[in-house]
């Protein structure tokens, strides 16, 4: 009996991943880009609407408040980024989102878009637990894109008033602190 064990043990060891393997990732092609921080993605065998993990960006389809400042030149920059492109798509420990999106990190070539969105200062960082592998490259980003001005964040540099970048930031900023609120409040305590 205990030979059978030790056979289960090594199979099912054998079988599981390693620590150092790198997460599971998927390819397709972009096919429609909804707004800065979402799109649709062929994949083998299906199309898949893909959210980037960890950004946020100005809404432009948003269900009460409609189109918000930023978010057409978010989508621009995106749309730039990976229209007609091959992407990996890195998933992290959550696959999908309440609204059943794939949550990827999206990568064309060795550029990560979620990355270069906020580098770019056309997204802000979103925390939404458990997916939070890039979250110190995804703060640091921010925090040079804001000190630089660029994006979203140049408005600071142009007028003293809070412009309509500017209160679409904090709305941003507004609505990724509910969300990270309602992920942790909906986190499965141990």
């Amino acid at each position: 009996m205990s030979w059978a064990l030790a056979l289960l043990l090594t199979l099912l060891f054998a079988a599981a991943p390693t620590w150092g393997e790198a997460p599971p990732a998927l390819e397709g092609l972009v096919i429609r880009i909804v707004d800065g921080d979402t799109i649709h993605v062929r994949l083998a065998d299906r199309v898949e609407k893909v959210r980037y993990i960890g950004v946020n960006t100005p809404e432009l389809h948003h269900p009460t408040r409609g189109e918000e400042p930023g978010g057409r030149e978010a989508r621009d920059v995106n749309r730039g980024l990976v229209e007609g492109r091959r992407v990996r798509l890195e998933l992290d420990v959550q696959a999908r989102d309440r609204h059943g999106r794939l949550l990827a990190y999206v990568w064309v070539g060795d550029v990560m878009v979620n990355a270069e969105l906020v580098r770019l200062g056309f997204a802000q960082v979103m925390t939404v637990p458990p997916n939070v592998r890039h979250q110190a490259l995804f703060v640091k980003l921010q925090r040079d894109a804001r000190a630089a001005r660029r994006g979203l964040w140049a408005a600071q540099a142009v007028e003293k008033g809070p412009s309509a970048s500017l209160r679409s930031i904090a709305s941003l900023q507004r609505t990724a602190s509910v969300r990270f609120r309602s992920s942790i409040s909906r986190a499965p305590r141990s």
